[in-house]
C-alpha cells in the first residue's frame, strides 16, 4: 500500500513515512492509493471479532512496512481495559468502546473511556506506540507539533508523555477551552511536553502548525512532525470503531446504519467516509456542527466559505468551534474523483482567504457518499442534555448533544442511528450543570484537578515564535 498526497505534486510513499511526515511536502494531506474493500464474507468473519482484532485486521490492509507480529503487538498494547478504563459502570472496558441503547433505533457509541475522556485517545494512544516503535526502528527523532482546540492536545500528550525520541510542543486557543481541558493539558509536567497557549482561536493555531509544516527546511532540520488528524495515522485508527459500532447494532451485512458525528476538523467523520468506502454498510453520515456551522452550509449549498479568526463563535461546545476543516480536503478530493488540478484550484481560494462553490455536477454527488448535515445552538443542546437525562438517565457532553440533536434531525425509521460520543461529560460540567441541575459525577482521581500547578507559555499569533520555542526547546 502506497500514499499520495491530494495535491498530487509529492512522491507516493508507505505507511511509516507518511506517519512522521504528517503533511505532505506539496502541502496536501495523504491518503492511500485505493481504498481497500472487504467482502461480505470478510464482513462476517469480523462480526464476532474483539476490538484488538478486528483493529489488526482493518490496520493490516494499510500498513505493510510493518511486520505483521510487530503491529499486532503495537495493536493489544494500545487496546487494553487498563488504558481505556472509565467506561460508565454499566459497561465493560474490555470492549474499548462499548455501544449503549438509548431508544429506539438510537444508540451511543461510546468513545470516551480512554486516559483524557475524549474520543481522541482511540487515535493518539496508537499513533504514541506507533511512533515510539517507528522511531526506534529507524535509529530517529521526533519533535510533535500539533493544534488543539480542547482535546486533541490532552489526548496527544497522554500517549506521548514519557515516549523515547519524541518531543511535543502543542498550541491551544489562549483562553477558550474548559476549565477541565485546559487543566488536563497544563498540570503535566513531563520534560518532553511544552504547551504553548496563541492569543487568538483555533484556526490561527491550526495555520502556525500547517505553515511550520510546510516550511519544508525548516521541517527536514528539526525533525517536525504531526499527530492532528492531517496525520492518516489518526484516520486510520477512527475508522475500527465504525465497523464496531456497526457490529455491534445489526445481525446481518444486508442492515444499513447511519451515524452522526459532532464535526470540527472533520477527521472524524473523515474515517467515516474512508469505513463507508471499504464496504462498510452505511447509509447516512450525519455532520454535526454548532454555530460555527461552515460545513453545514457547505452539504446544503455546496459553497465552502471558511470564516475568519474574529468571524469564529467562541461555543459551549469548544472542541468545535472551528471554521477551516483540515480533513475537508480529503474528502473534497475524492468528490472530485481524486483529481489533483481541480483540488488545487478550490483550495488555492482556500488559502487566499475566500470561498469556493462546488458545480451542480459535483454537488448532486455529495448524496452518493451519503453526507447530510445539521447544525446547532446552545439552547439546543441545553435541550439535548435536558432531555436525554430526564428520559433515560443519561447525562452527557455539549458537543455529543450537537450530535444528538442533528442525529434526531435526520433520523429514519428503518436504519439505526449511531451517535459518536465525544468526550466525558465531565469535561464541560458547567455547561452540564446548566441544562440538568447536576454535576456529572468525577473519578476520584480527578476530583481536584484545576487545582494542580499549571506550566504553559502564553505567545502572540506568530510564527516565527513558535519556530524559535521549537529550536530553543528541541
Amino acid at each position: 500500500m502506497k500514499y499520495i498526497s491530494t495535491r498530487g505534486c509529492s512522491p507516493k510513499l508507505a505507511f511509516s513515512e507518511v506517519l512522521l511526515g504528517g503533511l505532505a511536502p506539496d502541502g496536501g494531506l495523504y491518503l492511500p492509493e485505493h481504498y481497500p474493500k472487504f467482502t461480505n464474507d470478510e464482513l462476517n468473519k469480523m462480526r464476532g471479532m474483539t476490538y484488538q482484532d478486528l483493529a489488526f485486521c482493518i490496520f493490516e490492509k494499510f500498513i505493510d512496512d510493518i511486520p505483521s507480529n510487530d503491529l499486532k503487538e503495537i495493536v493489544n498494547k494500545t487496546y487494553s481495559a487498563d488504558i481505556f478504563s472509565f467506561a460508565r459502570e454499566e459497561q465493560k472496558a474490555e470492549d474499548i468502546t462499548p455501544t449503549l441503547k438509548l431508544k429506539n433505533n438510537l444508540f451511543l457509541l461510546s468513545l470516551s473511556n480512554g486516559p483524557t475522556l475524549a474520543f481522541k485517545d482511540i487515535a493518539m494512544q496508537f499513533l504514541g506506540n506507533i511512533f515510539e516503535y517507528v522511531l526506534e526502528k529507524k535509529g530517529k527523532t521526533l519533535n510533535i507539533l500539533g493544534a488543539t482546540s480542547g482535546d486533541t492536545g490532552p489526548a496527544a500528550e497522554y500517549a506521548m508523555k514519557g515516549k523515547k525520541g519524541i518531543k511535543v510542543f502543542m498550541l491551544s486557543p489562549h483562553g477558550t477551552m474548559s476549565p477541565f481541558q485546559a487543566a488536563q493539558m497544563y498540570s503535566l509536567q513531563d520534560s518532553n511536553i511544552l504547551n504553548i497557549a496563541i492569543k487568538g482561536v483555533f484556526d490561527d493555531c491550526q495555520d502556525i502548525v500547517k505553515a511550520v509544516l510546510n516550511d519544508l527546511e525548516f521541517k527536514d532540520l528539526y525533525k517536525i512532525g504531526a499527530v492532528n488528524s492531517i496525520n492518516w495515522g489518526r484516520i486510520l485508527a477512527q475508522i475500527v470503531y465504525y465497523f464496531k459500532g456497526y457490529f455491534d447494532v445489526t445481525s446481518k451485512n444486508s442492515e444499513k446504519v447511519d451515524f452522526t458525528v459532532p464535526t470540527g476538523n472533520f477527521g472524524n467523520i473523515c474515517a467515516g467516509h474512508v469505513a463507508r468506502m471499504m464496504g462498510l454498510p452505511i447509509n447516512h453520515l450525519v455532520v454535526a456542527t454548532n454555530e460555527n456551522d461552515v460545513l453545514d452550509e457547505f452539504f446544503n449549498t455546496g459553497n465552502y466559505s471558511p470564516r475568519s479568526s474574529k468571524e469564529t463563535f467562541q461555543t459551549s461546545s469548544p472542541s468545535m468551534d472551528i471554521s477551516k476543516a483540515s480533513n475537508f480536503e480529503r474528502f473534497i478530493f475524492d468528490l472530485l474523483g481524486r483529481n489533483s488540478t481541480s483540488l488545487k484550484e478550490h483550495w488555492k481560494k482556500i488559502d487566499d482567504g475566500k470561498s469556493f462553490k462546488l458545480s451542480e455536477e459535483n454537488f448532486k454527488k455529495i448524496k452518493d457518499y451519503g453526507f447530510v448535515s445539521s447544525s446547532s445552538k446552545h439552547t439546543n443542546r441545553m435541550d439535548s442534555i435536558r432531555s436525554l437525562y430526564n428520559e433515560v438517565g443519561v447525562i452527557i457532553d455539549t458537543h455529543t448533544a450537537d450530535g444528538i440533536k442533528a442525529a434526531m434531525d435526520h433520523s429514519a425509521p428503518s436504519n439505526p442511528m449511531i451517535v459518536l460520543e465525544t468526550a466525558l461529560p465531565i469535561k464541560f460540567e458547567k455547561s452540564v450543570f446548566e441544562a440538568i441541575g447536576v454535576y456529572p459525577k468525577r473519578p476520584d482521581s480527578l476530583k481536584d484537578l484545576e487545582l494542580l500547578d499549571q506550566k504553559f507559555e502564553v505567545f502572540e499569533n506568530s510564527v516565527e515564535s513558535v519556530k524559535k520555542c521549537i529550536i530553543d526547546n528541541r
